[in-house]
C-alpha cells in the first residue's frame, strides 16, 4: 500500500472509532457492570472457632477483596508499571492500541492487545473475549465512561480484586497467598505482607496466568514453579517491571539496583488449594450452612449466596478437640483405640462432643468423607430437603432420660423394682403370645430378681426399666428426653418403607406419643448422635439444657452478620435429684476415665434384625463438668457388628466405650481443662450414695392389668411397633447410594444388650 492509501487507512479508522464511539455510546453504558454494579463472587472460608484457622474454603472463585487503602503500596504500585504507566494520567483508553488493532483490521495484520488497566477491567467486568476490532471498540468506550465516572483508585481496586493470576487465584490477596503465602494487606504485621520485590512477581503473572492448553511446554506461562521456560519469563518481565518503577520513581536508582529476584515462591500444589469440603470437617461445614440458612440474615437468598458472598464464618468446633475426635472415632486410622482398629468394612463410627452450657458443638464426626454419608446427625441441604445418615436406636444409653424423669417425679435410685428375667405387661401388649412377647433382659446381675434403681441402671436391665416407663409415663419420659436434648426421635409409621422423623421441638410428649410405645424407655427409637451428646450435657450443665449449634459468628467485610445468640432453659431437675443422677451414671464401669476427672456415663447397645444375640450399634454417652460427648458405633447397612476375628460379641462397653474414653481424655488435655474448677456451680460428683431425701411416690408395681395404659390410642400395635428393621437411608435423600444404619425400630421379643 502507498504512503498516500496509508495516511488515507488511518484517517479513515480515526473516523470510523470516533464514529463508533458515538453510536454505541449510549448502547454499552446501561448494560456493562461498572465497578458500583459488579458483584465479583469471592471465597467463603469457614474457620474453627480460634477464627483465624482455616477449616475450608467455598465459592466458585478464590479470591478475597480487599480495599484500596488496605492494599500495600508495592502491589498498587508494581500492577501499574506492570500494565498501565500512565494509568493515573490517561483517559481509560489506549488510543495508539486501539488504532493498530482498527489499522490491522484494515489491512490484514495480525491482532494485537496493549489496554489500559481500565480497558483491561471493562473486558473482565462484561466478560469480553477475543481480540478483535469489534471487542476491542466496545471495551475503548466502555473504559472511557468507567473513566469518566470513577475516581482512579477505584478501577485499580476492583481491577487488583477481579483480574486472575494463575492458580485459581482471583484477585491480589488470594494471589499473594497462593503464591507466597503472605497478604497483600497493609495493616498485617509487616513480615507476612509481601515484599516489592514479590509483588513484582505477582504482577507478572496477570500477562498469561496459565500456561496455554495447546502447548503447555511452549507457552507455560510466568509462574516460576513450572519449570524452566516459565523461570525464564517470570525473570524478564520482573526486569521488566523493575525498569517501569524505576521510571515512575516508585523505586531509586539505589533500591532498583538492590532489588534481587526473590527465591520464596511457594510450590505450586493443588491439594493446599483444595476447599478442605472433602475431609471429615465438610460434614460439620454442612450443619453450619443448614445452620445459617435457618436465620434471618441468610434465609431465602440465592443457593450460592453464602458461598460466593465473601463470608468468614467462623464455627463452635475447636480445632483440637475435633483433632481428637478424629484420632478415636475414624477407626481406619492408627490412632483408633486398639480394639475398634481395623474392623471389617461396614462398622462405622460417630462422635459427637458438646460444651455444656452454651450448646457449642466442640467436636463432629460423622464420617471420614465430607461429601459422604453423615452418621452423627441430619442437616438441610441448599434445596430445603433432610440429609444424613445419623439416627440410630440408643439402646440402654437412652435410660439416662428414664432416670432423669423417674429423678424429676421424686423416685429414688434407691427405690426397689422387679427384675425376673422375662416380664410381661398387658398394659403395653407385652404378654405371651404376642408378636412382641414379653419383656426380656438382655444381661443379669447379682441384685436380681429384686434390684434398686441405681443398679438396675448400671446392669442395663430392661425389665424394671420398661416398668418404670410405664410408671413414669412413656409421654413424660419423651417429654424429658425433649427437654433435655432430643429434638428428634424416629418412629415406624405403619406401611411406611423407611422410619419417619418425629420434630419433639416445641411439643409435648402427649402430642407425639401416637407415634411411640413403651418401648421408647428402653432404647428402640433412632435419635442422632448430635442430640444424645447434648443431652448429656445438659445433665453436666446441672440441668440446664442450650441448643446445639455450629456457628459463633459471620463476618463480611469487617461487618458483623451474625452471633450465636446463647440461653439455657431449666428441665425440671433439682440439685439433689442431679446428685443421684450423677452417682448413678458414674457407677457404670465404662464411664470411668484414667486422668482423675468426674465422670459420668452410659453404654447402650441395639441388635440387628430379629436377631437376639447380634447387634448392630452399640453407644457411649457420658460427661464431665465441662465436657459431654456422645459415641455411636455400628454398620452402615444394618448387618451385625461382626469382629475381624469372627467374633459375635461386640457391646458399647467392649467398643464404643474406647472410642468416648480415648477421646474424652485426649480432649479434655487438649483444652487444658481443669478438673478443680466447677462450672455453672455444679459441685463435685458425689462419692457416695446420695440421702434418700428424693423417695419414690410408690412402691414399684406388680405387672397388673390395672396400670394405665402408655400404649398408643386403639390398643397396643406390634406390627407397627415391633417391625423388622430395614436399611434404608435417614432421614431422605442421602449423599450415598449406600445403604444407612438401621432405622431403629425393634423385632419381636425386643431386647437391648447390656451395653
Amino acid at each position: 500500500m502507498s504512503r498516500r492509501g496509508r495516511l488515507l487507512a488511518a484517517l479513515a479508522s480515526v473516523l470510523l472509532l470516533m464514529g463508533a464511539g458515538a453510536v454505541t455510546g449510549m448502547y454499552y453504558v446501561d448494560s456493562v457492570p461498572t465497578p458500583a454494579q459488579l458483584e465479583l463472587p469471592q471465597a467463603t472460608t469457614v474457620y474453627y472457632s480460634d477464627g483465624s484457622t482455616p477449616m475450608a474454603r467455598m465459592g466458585a472463585q478464590n479470591r478475597t477483596i480487599l480495599s484500596f487503602t488496605d492494599m500495600n503500596d508495592a502491589v498498587k504500585q508494581s500492577m501499574v508499571a506492570a500494565e498501565d504507566q500512565s494509568f493515573w494520567t490517561n483517559k481509560g483508553i489506549d488510543f495508539t492500541g486501539v488504532l493498530r488493532a482498527a489499522w490491522n483490521n484494515l489491512t490484514g495484520g495480525p491482532t494485537q492487545g496493549a489496554s489500559t488497566i481500565t480497558q483491561q477491567y471493562a473486558r473482565l467486568a462484561a466478560n469480553l473475549k477475543g481480540v478483535t476490532y469489534s471487542r476491542k471498540m466496545r471495551e475503548a468506550v466502555m473504559a472511557w465512561k468507567l473513566d469518566r465516572k470513577y475516581a482512579k483508585s477505584q478501577i485499580l481496586e476492583f481491577y487488583l480484586n477481579s483480574v486472575p493470576f494463575g492458580r485459581g487465584a482471583h484477585g491480589i490477596e488470594a494471589a499473594a497467598q497462593a503464591y507466597f503465602g503472605k497478604t497483600a494487606n497493609r495493616n498485617a504485621p509487616v513480615a507476612q505482607q509481601l515484599t516489592v520485590a514479590e509483588a513484582m512477581v505477582l504482577v507478572s503473572m496477570v500477562k498469561q496466568p496459565e500456561p496455554d492448553p495447546d502447548d503447555p511446554d511452549g507457552h507455560p506461562g510466568y509462574d516460576p514453579k513450572r519449570g524452566a521456560l516459565a523461570l525464564q519469563n517470570s525473570k524478564e518481565r520482573w526486569s521488566y517491571v523493575r525498569e517501569s518503577m524505576l521510571k515512575l520513581h516508585y523505586l531509586t536508582g539505589a533500591q532498583a539496583d538492590q532489588l534481587q529476584y526473590p527465591d520464596t515462591v511457594i510450590d505450586y500444589n493443588p491439594d493446599a488449594y483444595r476447599s478442605g469440603l472433602d475431609r471429615p470437617t465438610g460434614v460439620a461445614v454442612n450443619h453450619v450452612l443448614s445452620e445459617l440458612r435457618q436465620t434471618d440474615a441468610f434465609r431465602g437468598k440465592p443457593k450460592d449466596y453464602i458461598a460466593n458472598g465473601g463470608f468468614r464464618i467462623i464455627t463452635t468446633i475447636d480445632k483440637q478437640v475435633q483433632d481428637a475426635a478424629e484420632a478415636a472415632a475414624d477407626i481406619r486410622r492408627l490412632t483408633a483405640p486398639q480394639a475398634d482398629q481395623g474392623q471389617p468394612a461396614d462398622w462405622q463410627a460417630a462422635l459427637v462432643a458438646v460444651e455444656p452450657g452454651t450448646g457449642r458443638v466442640l467436636a463432629y464426626y460423622g464420617g471420614s468423607e465430607g461429601a459422604g454419608a453423615d452418621y452423627a446427625g441430619w442437616y438441610y441441604d441448599e434445596a430445603g430437603d433432610p440429609r444424613g445418615f445419623g439416627q440410630h436406636p440408643p439402646g440402654s444409653s437412652f435410660k439416662v432420660y428414664d432416670l432423669a424423669e423417674a429423678l424429676r417425679q421424686k423416685v429414688s435410685v434407691k427405690s426397689h423394682w422387679d427384675s425376673p428375667p422375662t416380664k410381661e405387661f398387658p398394659a403395653s401388649g407385652r404378654t405371651e403370645g404376642t408378636p412382641a412377647g414379653p419383656v426380656r433382659n438382655a444381661s443379669s446381675a447379682a441384685c436380681q430378681p429384686d434390684c434398686a434403681l441405681w443398679q438396675a441402671t448400671v446392669a442395663s436391665l430392661n425389665v424394671p426399666f420398661f416398668d418404670l416407663t410405664e410408671h413414669l409415663g412413656a409421654a413424660n419420659v419423651l417429654d424429658m428426653a425433649a427437654k433435655a436434648g432430643v429434638d428428634s426421635m424416629w418412629a415406624d409409621p405403619k406401611g411406611a418403607a423407611s422410619p419417619a422423623r418425629i420434630d419433639l421441638r416445641g411439643r409435648s410428649g402427649k402430642d407425639v406419643m401416637s407415634n411411640f410405645s413403651t418401648e421408647l424407655g428402653i432404647g428402640q427409637y433412632g435419635i442422632s448422635v448430635l442430640d444424645h451428646a447434648n443431652g448429656m450435657a445438659t445433665f453436666a450443665a446441672v440441668g440446664k439444657r442450650a441448643q446445639t449449634h455450629f456457628v459463633r459468628s459471620v463476618i463480611r467485610r469487617d461487618q458483623q452478620v451474625y452471633t450465636e445468640k446463647l440461653g439455657a432453659t431449666d428441665i425440671g431437675l433439682g440439685q439433689e435429684q442431679i446428685n443421684e443422677l450423677n452417682w448413678t451414671l458414674r457407677q457404670v464401669e465404662a464411664a470411668k476415665l484414667n486422668n482423675g476427672w468426674d465422670v459420668a456415663g452410659k453404654t447402650g447397645t441395639w441388635q440387628s434384625g430379629t436377631s437376639m444375640t447380634d447387634n448392630a450399634h452399640t453407644w457411649m454417652v457420658g460427661y464431665t463438668r465441662t465436657l459431654a460427648a456422645a459415641v455411636w458405633l455400628g454398620t452402615t447397612d444394618g448387618k451385625p457388628l461382626i469382629t475381624k476375628a469372627g467374633s459375635h460379641e461386640v457391646y458399647g462397653a467392649s467398643h464404643a466405650a474406647p472410642i468416648w474414653q480415648q477421646f474424652m481424655v485426649a480432649a479434655t488435655a487438649a483444652m487444658k481443662l481443669d478438673k478443680n474448677q466447677y462450672r455453672f456451680g455444679a459441685p463435685k460428683f458425689p462419692d457416695d450414695t446420695p440421702s434418700a431425701k428424693v423417695v419414690p411416690t410408690q412402691p414399684a408395681l406388680p405387672a397388673t392389668p390395672s396400670r394405665p395404659s402408655t400404649a398408643p390410642p386403639g390398643g397396643p400395635a406390634p406390627s407397627r411397633t415391633h417391625p423388622t428393621p430395614k436399611p434404608s437411608c435417614q432421614p431422605e435423600n442421602c449423599p450415598k447410594p449406600k445403604p444407612s444404619p438401621s432405622a431403629g425400630a425393634s423385632p419381636p421379643q425386643a431386647s437391648a444388650a447390656a451395653g
